[in-house]
């Protein structure tokens, strides 16, 4: 945990993979949407790639140069589980309804994190204990 919480333990790391997951691929966009400063979005950005949670590709809009573009990654896409279960460990703590769910295609209800056995099974946290092999 330690070492997740040192490439995602800041605030502008973590918008940055919201973005991604979002489907903002754009340098622009993302400095857009959450305000961050040029700076910081380049550092948080390479960090990501060199973490492999984010990868570059060559993008090019019509009558524009090419650019360089940004998308989750294979192992950036397994951290959208880790982003819900923040996100929905928020929204439960909160008076008011979240502004925002995330609903299966073809559902009605928004889709949770839940924590399961290997048979499927939901399990309480508070259950868990530290089994060293």
């Amino acid at each position: 945990m330690a070492q997740a919480s040192g490439i995602l333990g800041d605030r502008w790391s973590l918008l940055i993979l919201r973005e991604a997951f979002y489907g903002v691929i754009r340098f622009a966009d993302m400095q857009a949407d959450i305000g961050v400063p040029r700076s910081i979005l380049t550092t948080r950005l390479k960090t990501l790639v060199e973490a492999g949670l984010l990868e570059q590709f060559d993008y090019r809009e019509d009558g524009a140069r090419a650019r360089r573009g940004y998308r989750l990654s294979k192992r950036g896409q397994e951290l959208v589980l880790v982003l819900l279960a923040m996100k929905q460990w928020w929204d439960a703590g909160q008076d008011e309804a979240p502004s925002v769910r995330f609903v299966p295609k073809g559902a009605k209800t928004a889709a949770r994190v839940a924590l399961l056995d290997e048979n499927g099974q939901e399990v309480d946290p508070s259950s868990l204990r530290l089994h060293l092999d």
